[in-house]
């Protein structure tokens, strides 16, 4: 095995542009790679950079229907012929010109990362272009046009993979690659994010466990709004590591939204960059402890495109590596530069927020009156019972 990790990048990704006025500024995306290759991550033997193939029709049928990939590819030619009933031409998922080929592209870098760690050729991979877990097999939704990630998972299950943990961090549900898993075993899908009750997409409760055949494989953990670093960590790992020990996973796709953040205007949680990190650095310690290092960590949603997105996922592009990078450490002049031509901004100084670390992990005690506390054992009795794990079994 080669001991480089891939990261899936082309240029072109960036062309998965809604439009100036659309929270999801394709300038995130190149902001990120530049910030990547300002700390020379690209220039040492850890990290190899690899330009995807767009994926093809046959490809996106392992998730999606051919009557929806029609519908995107007619819509790519003539935007003013999307199909609404498709989810495409909505104010969440406008329809633009080429939108089936960059689209494609981004599905072919999950794929390719699929492809990769399986069969060998890198420990790790990732795509931070990718990460969109809205769509859903015959719908665009939530600015997601094709899911990559659900593509990654279920290219795992084709070549050959029998069980494989699916992990999503954004502050929104991860409701298509659930979705798209919901009665299938060997998939267990387990989701962290903000309470349904106050933000898209309106799903993710406790109480979706999965279908008849899978009862217990949908996990969702519904945090309440405002919940900070601290409490964070403590619902992550009250959660994800005992579920992840239980299941023994052969592969991990990851998700990585940045919207979780504070700054983030689009949700309510109020995490910092630090907190992200952490969570990136935990799930490769769990890929290596369970699954022999196979990790395809994408991106995600993640709209404060300048100060946070790009400095959240070089970290996890560092971390996947083997490279991390001191969070105390001057973001590089170059790029701040950059920043500050292209946008106007000075942008973060620092790859830090002074975030809170450290956290009291739930076996050191349950409130029940905490919000978070409530939250986390609602999960717990919901679906720890199916892996045969006590939901107080560390109170």
């Amino acid at each position: 095995m080669s001991q480089a990790v891939q990261l899936l990048w082309d240029n072109r990704m960036t062309g998965y542009d809604f439009g100036s006025w659309h929270p999801m500024k394709p300038i995130r995306l190149q902001l990120t790679i530049d910030l990547i290759r300002a700390y020379g991550l690209d220039a040492g033997d850890g990290l190899d950079i690899v330009a995807p193939t767009v994926a093809s029709d046959e490809q996106l049928r392992l998730v999606h229907t051919a009557d929806y990939i029609a519908a995107v590819r007619a819509a790519a030619a003539d935007p003013a012929c999307a199909d609404v009933s498709c989810g495409l031409g909505t104010d969440d998922t406008p329809a633009f010109r080429n939108m089936h080929e960059v689209s494609a592209l981004i599905a072919g870098g999950s794929l390719a990362a699929a492809d990769a760690v399986w069969r060998g050729e890198a420990p790790h991979a990732v795509n931070f272009a990718g990460g969109l877990h809205h769509a859903m097999p015959g719908a665009a939704a939530g600015f997601c046009v094709y899911n990559d990630a659900a593509l990654a998972v279920a290219r795992l299950l084709e070549l050959g993979a029998e069980r494989v943990v699916y992990v999503d961090i954004d502050v929104h549900h991860g409701d298509g690659v659930q979705t798209a898993f919901w009665n299938d075993p060997r998939v267990l899908t387990i989701s962290l994010h903000e309470s349904p009750r106050f933000l898209y997409p309106g799903t993710g409760f406790p109480d979706e466990t999965g279908g008849p055949d899978a009862e217990g494989y949908a996990v969702n953990v519904a945090l309440p709004p405002g919940v900070a670093d601290a409490k964070w960590l403590r619902a992550f790992d009250a959660v994800v590591p005992p579920l992840v020990e239980a299941f023994r996973p052969q592969a991990m796709v990851t998700q990585h939204g940045a919207d979780t953040h504070v700054e983030d205007p689009l949700a309510h949680l109020a995490l910092t960059v630090d907190a992200q990190r952490l969570a990136a650095v935990a799930l490769h310690g769990l890929a290596h402890r369970y699954c022999d290092g196979r990790w395809i960590a994408t991106g995600g949603g993640g709209y404060a495109a300048t100060d946070v997105v790009p400095r959240t996922w070089t970290h996890l592009v560092a971390e996947a590596a083997h490279a991390p990078i001191d969070p105390e450490s001057e973001l590089p002049f170059e790029w701040r530069e950059q920043v500050r031509i292209m946008t106007g901004d000075q942008g973060p100084f620092r790859m830090t927020d002074g975030g809170t670390p450290s956290f009291r992990p739930f076996s050191a005690g349950y409130d029940p009156a905490d919000r978070l506390d409530q939250a986390v054992l609602a999960t717990r009795r919901a679906v720890f019972p199916a892996h045969g794990i006590e939901p107080l079994y560390d109170l």
